[in-house]
């Protein structure tokens, strides 16, 4: 993946690209804006799952996705969801019903998901100013969590473990490093599957990241969202949406035994996005109402500013 930026936005783009702003500067495009506090909101470490003051709701979050999280699931979800048969709806208004959400999964956060979108945002805006298309994936990144509500949903609606968390690929052997480590899948019945359960499973190494089946949830629903409605964002925003839960990939270096060789330029960017995704938790509640008008703006830009197809 390209770091150079094209199409709807190479028009407005008058910055050096984020690759030239690399060699300039000498630092890898993950470390160009490297602010990180060192607590969350609660005052503890980011990512702690063992001792955290939502550990219970997050510990039995994880456990039941990853003995139900399946290849047979992944599929029928993918079935079910990508008919895009749910409604019309405006961005914004996915947003304000996720101030009804809040994480099952996530250890340090505990306000309602649409806060987390604004200051995600935000963030960015401050640290990427004249890239508005990251701005936008910010915003966007997490709204595909309305799987979890009742409002889009109705009756196929969603339990948080099949629709938030770290994602990992299905069909192969869970690594290691994926939260809980491998032994919170031993009630899967893909776990002991002659194929599913071997290291490579049912792909081929270097098939490259984006052939690999993800567990089901809000990443991959919203990346395809957006494909179905015609959004011009960049591939490196979309992808930053479809992996930025891939935890055991992009952090810890699992699973690189399929990476394709244009999957290191698309890790980067994926890495450079959660920089701002994690540690804005702790950042102040913008002030949401001043902000829709410029979010809005972008919106229209890139395409998606009316009713979408959900």
């Amino acid at each position: 993946m390209s770091a150079q930026v094209s199409g709807s936005v190479a028009s407005d783009s008058t910055m050096s690209s984020p690759r030239a702003q690399q060699k300039k500067d000498g630092l890898a495009l993950e470390e160009l804006h490297d602010w990180r506090p060192s607590e969350n909101a609660f005052g503890d470490s980011f990512r702690n799952y063992e001792d955290s003051k939502r550990q219970e709701i997050v510990q039995q979050t994880y456990h039941t996705m990853h003995t139900k999280q399946t290849v047979e699931f992944a599929k029928e979800a993918r079935e079910r969801w990508l008919k895009f048969g749910k409604g019309e709806f405006t961005i914004m208004e996915m947003i304000e019903l996720l101030d009804n959400l809040v994480d099952d999964s996530d250890p340090d956060n505990e306000l309602p998901n649409s806060i987390h979108d604004f200051q995600t945002a935000e963030r960015i805006r401050q640290e990427w100013p004249e890239h508005d298309w990251f701005h936008l994936v910010g915003l966007l990144h997490d709204v595909g969590k309305v799987l979890a509500l009742p409002e889009v949903a109705g009756e196929d609606m969603l339990p948080q473990w099949a629709v938030v968390g770290d994602t990992f690929p299905v069909g192969c052997a869970p690594a290691e490093e994926c939260v809980f480590g491998r032994e919170s899948f031993k009630a899967n019945p893909d776990f002991s599957h002659p194929v599913y359960g071997s290291e490579n499973g049912m792909y081929e190494p270097g098939c490259g990241i984006s052939k690999l089946v993800m567990s089901w949830g809000h990443d991959e629903y919203m990346y395809w969202v957006l494909k179905e409605n015609g959004c011009t964002i960049p591939e490196e925003g979309l992808s930053m949406i479809r992996f930025h839960s891939f935890y055991p990939w992009h952090d810890k270096g699992a699973y690189a035994h399929f990476e394709a060789p244009e999957d290191a330029e698309m890790k980067r960017w994926v890495k450079e996005f959660n920089k701002f995704d994690l540690y804005s938790k702790g950042d102040s509640v913008p002030d949401v109402a001043a902000l829709k008008p410029y979010y809005q703006s972008l919106l229209e830009k890139y395409g998606i500013g009316g009713k979408l197809r959900w």
